[in-house]
């Protein structure tokens, strides 16, 4: 059964925060790679130590998409914060956020 994506305010503001080109890229790849089995690691997308900001990982080149998984009571992906991983700090919108 397919996950639904939802977007929380704060991620609309970092999506909003990045350029088109960026924003069309986490789009692309939160549809094609969190609809199905969103809690599979892969190569791009991993569990993260406990944090306060999010569960899981997706990587998308220097972007960086946090989100949490909820299958009650439908199944749906919540993304949490997007960002831009420059060597090894993440920067979501003004914020640098050391993880």
């Amino acid at each position: 059964m397919p996950y639904r994506i939802e977007y929380s305010p704060a991620a609309e503001e970092h999506l909003r925060a990045l350029t088109v080109r960026h924003q069309a890229s986490v789009l692309d790849e939160v549809d094609r790679q969190l609809v199905h089995q969103p809690t599979s690691a892969t190569r791009n997308r991993k569990p993260m130590r406990p944090n306060p900001l999010a569960p899981w990982e997706l990587r998308i080149g220097t972007l960086r998409v946090y989100y949490d998984v909820e299958d009650e009571p439908e199944p749906r992906v919540v993304v949490l914060a997007v960002g831009i991983k420059l060597r090894d700090r993440v920067r979501i919108g003004d914020e640098e956020i050391e993880l």
